[in-house]
């Protein structure tokens, strides 16, 4: 019998795999691809910036490359992105949902990885923003679009910036991590929702 053993970053890696998975494959059908591109397009989003972040931090091998348990999670959300095809409303809906919770939690994931790799404060919260951030950019190129990333919009990277220097900050007086991740995540969230109804964005230059 295999015994699979995860700490805290690890629970919060998979949770946000699988709803940046979910993320990139609902993204597929915009581009009008078969289920294959779908699975190509999961698998970018959720290992895109987590790939850039241990390139950049000098971990090795890359998360993903032993990591079984993730490859499935990507097939389920790819699966489950199929079985809600029908839905063109609700689809929007969980694109934005799932996307705003990936991002909180992919930016803690990346916070913490940097942190045990020895990397100071500032730059995990970098390394957060890259992680969470990446993958998407990955799969705009992917579907030969200008990524939204780069583009006037929706506070996105900025969201992540404020959600773990927040989480970094209430390191002492809240030590539990659980609590701090609650908190960062549904700021994240907060934060692109009153964006998008708002019309918060950052200025053009």
């Amino acid at each position: 019998m295999v015994t699979i053993h995860m700490n805290f970053i690890d629970v919060i890696l998979y949770i946000g795999i699988f709803v940046f998975g979910l993320t990139g494959a609902l993204k597929a059908r915009s581009s009008s691809m078969d289920i294959f591109g779908a699975f190509v397009m999961a698998f970018a989003t959720a290992y895109g910036g987590g790939t850039v972040r241990d390139v950049l931090i000098g971990r090795y091998p890359i998360g993903w490359m032993n990591d079984y348990l993730a490859f499935l999670l990507i097939f389920l959300a790819t699966f489950i992105a199929f079985l809600l095809k029908r839905n063109i409303r609700k689809f929007h809906r969980i694109f934005f949902l799932t996307d705003a919770i990936g991002l909180g939690l992919f930016t803690i994931g990346g916070i913490e990885i940097s942190l045990d790799n020895h990397i100071n404060n500032v730059y995990a919260v970098l390394m957060g923003v890259i992680s969470s951030t990446f993958g998407g950019l990955v799969a705009d190129i992917i579907s030969n679009k200008t990524p939204s990333l780069l583009k006037k919009g929706e506070l996105y990277a900025t969201a992540s910036a404020i959600g773990g220097t927040v989480y970094l900050s209430l390191n002492h007086l809240l030590p539990d991590p659980n609590i701090r991740m609650i908190i960062c995540v549904a700021l994240i969230v907060f934060i692109r929702y009153i964006s998008k109804w708002k019309q918060i964005n950052l200025p053009e230059i």
